[in-house]
């Protein structure tokens, strides 16, 4: 299945990035307030937070699509200065072996998914989603910054197909409902540019 395929691809792909991080490196700056370390953790928690959405199931589906997760996600009163927070908290959780937590956390997680359906609904903090639609948010999360963890530790990183497939579709979603779309079209066809500092994720 694309999406869990797209999944596996994008893990990887952080995986085999975040290997490449020298010893020295963990405290580079990388993203926004970000440390390498902060940016892993932040990052790792895709493929950790999982295991806890899926241990408390929704009765029923309040969310019916991936860009309507993140629309609902990014609404939320501090979101980035919450989430800010929470990658700092989340890469003082690798401990003193980063590169083994995450080589951890992509291990449980792909074997949590083996065991899952796509029609298992997750509970998460703004109602159930089913896995098949939650799935690709955390392909979007793992492909984007494990890009931004590239460019951070100045090494060459291509997005596997499916992943960055999946990532391209959100964020084309994400335009449309957030009624970005045609300024997106005209911009990606080079009639028009965006504004500076424009962001589908503000």
């Amino acid at each position: 299945m694309t999406h869990r395929l797209a999944f596996e691809e994008a893990t990887a792909f952080f995986v085999s990035t975040v290997e490449q991080t020298p010893d020295d490196g963990w405290d580079r700056p990388a993203l926004g307030v970000w440390t390498v370390r902060d940016l892993v953790g932040h990052t790792c928690r895709s493929l950790s937070i999982i295991a806890g959405y899926a241990a408390k199931p929704a009765s029923g589906v309040d969310i019916h699509s991936t860009a309507e997760y993140f629309q609902k996600a990014l609404e939320q009163t501090s979101v980035h200065d919450s989430i800010a927070q929470r990658g700092k908290e989340a890469g003082q959780s690798l401990g003193d072996d980063p590169k083994a937590s995450v080589r951890d956390a992509a291990k449980g997680v792909l074997s949590l998914l083996d065991g899952m359906a796509d029609d298992a609904i997750l509970g998460l903090p703004w109602g159930g989603i089913r896995l098949v639609d939650y799935l690709p948010t955390r392909v979007f999360e793992l492909t984007i910054h494990t890009l931004d963890l590239a460019e951070s530790l100045k090494v060459k990183a291509e997005p596997p197909d499916q992943a960055m497939s999946v990532t391209l579709h959100i964020l084309a979603d994400m335009a449309s409902l957030g009624g970005h779309g045609t300024a997106a079209i005209m911009a990606l066809t080079g009639r028009r540019s965006l504004p500076t500092g424009f962001s589908l994720v503000g």
